[in-house]
C-alpha cells in the first residue's frame, strides 16, 4: 500500500516537500512499530487509514473487499444488558401531559421507530417506551435517563447497550436533541415554529427541494452533489424556474454537502452568473497504474454511463498521459491553466444569493463555491469549509491479495501553492458564530438578505 501510494498518488510529493522527509520517516517508523501487533483486518484497515491522514484529510480511502453494506445492519443484542421497567401508568401519563401549558422536556416524543414518554422523577428525567417498532423493546422499558441539570445521562441503543449522553438540547418547543438523535414532540401540542421546522426539514433532507420562505425569498436545499442526484437537482430548478426568475432573494443551503459531480450544479450557475467565471484547472500525474483508469473508462464507457461522443477525448487523454510517464500532464488541448466560462445573459433575478456553508462541505461542493463566489450577487454565510479539493480525482485499486481496496488521487490543481484550499477551506463572507445556533442560520441569512 505504501509503495503504491508513493509511486502513484498525485499529492504525495507535494506533502513530502511541505512537511519534510524527516517528518515522513518518523511517521513511517511509528506505524511500522504499530503494525507488529495488529491481529485483525479491521484494525489493519483503521491503521492504514490513519497512516494516509499524514497526507491530507480527504480524497483517499481504504476498505476491506467483500464487506457487504446492509441498509439495515443486524442488531447484535447486548446479552449483559438489563432493562429497567418504569412504573408509570401510560394512559394516565398521556392525560397528564395534555394539560401542560409550558414547553419543557416532559412529554411524549417520537424518534423512529419509538414513541417515548419523558417524565421527571425527583432530580432525574427518565424516558420510557410507549410504543416500539423494535421487537426487543416493550412499553415501560427505560430508554434514556439524565439528571436535571442535563450534564450526564445514558441513552440505550437498539441492542440495549448504554451510550453516554453528552449533548441534550431542547430546540424551540417541539424538538429535543439527544446526542445524534432528534426527537419530535407528540404531546402536549404547541404551535409550530416555522423557522425551526424549516431547519429540520433542510438538515434531514435526502433530496433537494425548494421552499418559499416569504414573498421576497426562496430556500433551495441541496444535501449532496452526488451524480445520482443530478436529475433531482435539475428537476427542482426546472419546476421552479418561474419562481426563481421572479423572486428577489435566493438562499442555497449546502451544509454537509460533501461533493459529488461538477455536472450536478451546472443548472444553478446561470442564476448566479454576473461576470465570466474563471476555473483553475488540474493536471494529472502520469504513471502506468494511473493511466489504466483512463483506458478503463474508454474501453468500458457504457458501463460508466459516458456518452459515446466523449470516447475520443478519453483515448486522446490516455495517449497523452502514456507519452509523459512520471510527469504532471494538462489534458486540455488549449494548454491554458484556467478555463473561462462566459454566458450570454445575466439573469435579473435573483438579485441577492446567500449560500450557507459549514465544515461538512468539501470536494465538488468547494468547487461550486469557488465558481459561485465570483458572482457579484453571491455572499457565503456560515463557517469555513472542510478543505479537500486541491488533490482530487480518485482511483481505486485492489491489493495484491485482493482483500483490500485503496483509494488515492490522480490530479493536482494549478491553484497550488498560491490559492491552496486543502487543510484551509473556503471562508464565508459572513461568519456565523456560536452565539447563533444552527437552527437559526436560515433565519439569519434571510434577515441579512432582506435588510433594507
Amino acid at each position: 500500500m505504501k509503495k503504491t501510494f508513493e509511486e502513484n498518488d498525485a499529492g504525495y510529493q507535494y506533502i513530502i516537500d511541505k512537511k519534510g522527509v524527516l517528518a515522513y520517516q518518523a511517521h513511517n517508523n511509528d506505524f511500522l512499530n504499530r503494525i507488529k501487533n495488529i491481529k485483525s483486518d479491521t484494525e489493519c484497515t483503521q491503521t492504514i487509514y490513519e497512516w494516509l491522514k499524514f497526507f491530507r484529510s480527504g480524497h483517499f480511502s481504504i476498505s476491506k473487499i467483500g464487506n457487504k453494506i446492509q441498509e439495515t445492519p443486524p442488531v447484535v443484542m447486548n446479552e449483559n444488558a438489563k432493562t429497567e421497567l418504569i412504573k408509570v401508568d401510560i394512559e394516565k401519563f398521556k392525560k397528564e401531559v395534555l394539560s401542560k401549558k409550558e414547553s419543557d422536556i416532559e412529554g411524549i416524543w417520537e424518534t423512529e421507530p419509538y414513541t417515548i414518554g419523558i417524565k421527571k422523577f425527583g432530580e432525574v428525567y427518565k424516558g420510557f417506551i410507549i410504543t416500539s417498532g423494535a421487537e426487543n423493546w416493550k412499553p415501560n422499558e427505560l430508554k434514556l435517563t439524565f439528571n436535571a441539570d442535563k450534564t450526564k445521562g445514558t441513552y440505550y441503543l437498539r441492542n440495549k447497550s448504554g451510550q453516554e449522553i453528552n449533548n441534550i438540547r431542547l430546540v424551540g418547543k417541539n424538538y429535543l436533541e439527544i446526542n445524534d438523535f432528534t426527537l419530535k414532540r407528540v404531546s402536549p401540542k404547541f404551535e409550530k415554529e416555522e423557522g425551526i421546522e424549516t431547519h429540520y426539514q433542510a438538515i434531514t433532507a435526502q433530496k433537494p427541494f425548494l421552499k418559499e420562505l416569504n414573498k421576497t425569498t426562496l430556500l433551495l436545499r441541496i444535501p449532496s452533489f452526488n451524480g445520482a442526484l443530478r436529475k433531482d437537482i435539475d428537476s427542482v430548478i426546472t419546476a421552479n424556474q418561474s419562481k426563481i426568475e421572479n423572486t428577489e432573494n435566493l438562499i442555497i443551503d449546502i451544509r454537509n454537502n460533501g461533493g459529488g459531480s461538477d455536472n450536478s450544479f451546472a443548472k444553478i450557475i446561470p442564476y448566479l452568473y454576473t461576470n465570466p467565471i474563471r476555473s483553475v484547472r488540474t493536471q494529472f500525474y502520469s504513471t502506468k497504474l494511473n493511466n489504466q483508469r483512463m483506458l478503463d473508462l474508454y474501453e468500458n464507457y457504457q458501463k460508466y454511463g459516458i456518452p459515446a461522443e466523449e470516447r475520443e477525448y478519453l483515448k486522446k487523454a490516455y495517449d497523452k498521459l502514456s507519452q509523459n510517464p512520471g510527469k504532471f500532464v494538462s489534458l486540455q488541448d488549449d494548454g491554458n491553466l484556467v478555463g473561462i466560462n462566459k454566458m450570454d445573459k445575466i439573469s435579473p433575478y435573483p438579485k441577492n444569493v446567500g449560500i450557507i456553508i459549514n465544515k461538512g462541505n468539501g470536494s465538488t461542493a468547494e468547487e461550486f463555491l469557488l465558481a459561485a463566489k465570483q458572482s457579484k450577487k453571491v455572499k457565503l454565510f456560515g463557517t469555513t469549509t472542510a478543505g479537500v479539493l486541491d488533490i482530487s480525482n480518485m482511483y481505486f485499486v485492489n491489493s495484491p491479495c485482493n482483500e483490500f481496496k485503496l483509494g488515492y488521487a490522480l490530479s493536482k490543481s494549478f491553484r497550488i501553492p498560491d490559492m491552496a484550499i486543502d487543510e484551509k477551506g473556503i471562508q464565508p463572507d459572513y461568519f456565523i458564530d456560536k452565539t447563533i445556533p444552527d437552527y437559526q442560520w436560515i433565519d439569519f441569512v434571510n434577515d441579512v438578505l432582506n435588510e433594507k
